[in-house]
């Protein structure tokens, strides 16, 4: 049994009838982070892996053990684990150890699952190619059969986490989303990756980018898998004042369940939308195979997504420059050395923070300054209701919509825009979702013609993540994807 191919829902089988055990399953996966060259993780603590194994074989002899027991699981380095090391890939927090458990990880090691490590991201948070990162950038395994010589990126911002699933360094890995940083890696690493409904799971320890957009979910290699990992760490956190009082369905039941009558939308904005050739053939190929599981797709409006990235960019860079206010030399994080109050300021930011963290932050702080507040911020927060306004009408007329979760698969290291907009305007599909707050999932369907994934997107009502989970479960079979077999091939 090649231990590094299983799913999560395959391993849980497998160690509940004792052909495994979770000493053995974390073994292979820490042999493997140690042989890759993906730069993939940024810390690993064998002992307390093996020791958490070892108390999950303990549970298991027993018939005991929670919903994830022995399960392997990687955790992006922005959330927060007691007692070990939180870098965000940045200089400015390469050394700081917080003194608190996460939320959503502390139901996690409650459900059983094993830490394998902590997983590389754009500094802050802020990218879409995990290129950002103070400590390196992150490779993708797949190669372009083009040009397999060019290095490609993973996507970002949680492109550690979608890298490590892709290649088999972990079954599972969680990551965080705030315009896409979750769906977007997925897709360019053929993996599934689901942005729940913000407040569906607990902010509470994920260090924040835009705590308005910020949400937290895994990434995995199947559907199924999304649904018992997102089940185990969901719920209400009564220490997080955005943590929605909703029950937690059984996400996993919804797996496999007709879609027959289903109402599945296309957005008609979307369609002069430039992409690659291979994701509108993808995109309709998708459609079709609903319609052939009984579903219906018709054409639905999202007025004002033309403004999407536009006020996506002005919100995010505003919460971003009033939440990294806090990293100042004075309180925690990297100090610069200075002669004053002022330099200290000046050089620990300036030393401590990347450039596009720094451009972010200068660009959050003019829109709100009182030359840019009601040019920028406020009509962006105005135009942003519009934007949820739309997608509560359309999501009234239809279950849940489809459109692709990138204009194009990934691309190689050495080809990032010079121009940081032309960068931005490839998370086009992926900022909407999170500018409404309601649920979204990606799922790989298929090769473009270099042979790189790509990944479509189902978007559904808030706090509906059962029939995405049906939906995009029905693609998964009908797409029939080379990488739910272990990863990049």
């Amino acid at each position: 049994m090649d231990l590094l191919r299983l799913t999560v829902s395959a391993a849980r089988a497998a160690l509940k009838d004792k052909k495994i055990t979770a000493v053995e399953l974390a073994r292979a996966h820490l042999k493997a982070i140690e042989a890759s060259d993906l730069n993939a993780y940024l810390y690993v603590n064998a002992e307390k892996t093996l020791a958490q194994a070892a108390a999950s074989d303990a549970r298991l002899a027993k018939g005991e053990g929670g919903a994830l027991e022995g399960i392997p699981l990687a955790v992006k380095d922005n959330i927060c684990m007691k007692g070990l090391p939180m870098t965000m890939a940045s200089r400015m927090l390469e050394n700081f150890v917080p003194p608190y458990e996460s939320h959503v990880t502390a139901k996690l090691w409650e459900a059983g699952a094993v830490f394998l490590g902590k997983t590389n991201l754009d500094e802050f948070a802020m990218g879409s190619g995990t290129l950002n990162s103070a400590m390196g950038k992150v490779l993708n395994p797949w190669r372009s059969t083009k040009m397999p010589e060019k290095s490609l990126v993973p996507g970002g911002s949680s492109g550690g986490s979608a890298a490590a699933v892709a290649a088999r360094l972990a079954p599972v890995a969680l990551g965080t989303d705030t315009g896409g940083s979750i769906r977007q890696p997925a897709s360019f690493c053929g993996i599934v990756g689901i942005k729940p409904t913000y407040g569906r799971c607990s902010r509470r320890g994920v260090t924040p980018l835009a705590c308005s957009f910020d949400t937290v979910g895994p990434l995995t290699r199947s559907v199924e898998d999304a649904a018992l990992v997102l089940q185990a760490m969901a719920g209400h956190d009564e220490a997080d004042s955005t943590s929605a009082h909703k029950e937690v369905p059984a996400f996993a039941a919804s797996v496999g369940q007709s879609i027959k009558g289903l109402r599945v939308g296309i957005p008609a904005e979307y369609h002069p939308v430039e992409v690659d050739d291979s994701v509108r053939r993808l995109w309709d190929q998708t459609a079709a195979w609903l319609r052939e599981a009984g579903a219906e797709v018709v054409e639905v409006n999202l007025p004002h997504i033309a403004y999407a990235l536009q006020v996506y960019s002005i919100l995010v860079c505003a919460e971003a420059s009033s939440n990294l206010a806090r990293y100042d030399g004075v309180r925690y994080g990297y100090r610069a050395e200075a002669k004053d109050l002022e330099t200290l300021y000046t050089e620990t930011r300036d030393h401590g923070f990347g450039e596009e963290v720094k451009r972010r932050i200068l660009t959050g702080t003019y829109v709100l300054s009182s030359e840019g507040y009601d040019d920028y911020f406020r009509h962006a927060q105005c135009v942003r209701r519009l934007i949820f306004n739309d997608f509560n009408d359309a999501l009234q007329k239809v279950d849940c919509l489809l459109f692709p979760a990138s204009p194009t698969a990934a691309f190689a290291t050495d080809d990032v825009p010079t121009d940081p907009t032309d960068m931005y305007r490839r998370d086009i599909f992926t900022v909407t979702p999170n500018l409404a707050g309601v649920p979204s999932i990606a799922v790989p369907v298929g090769l473009d013609d270099a042979g790189l994934p790509l990944g479509m997107q189902l978007v559904g009502r808030g706090f509906d993540e059962v029939t995405l989970f049906k939906a995009a479960h029905v693609v998964e079979q009908c797409a029939a994807f080379p990488a739910w077999e272990g990863g990049a091939t």
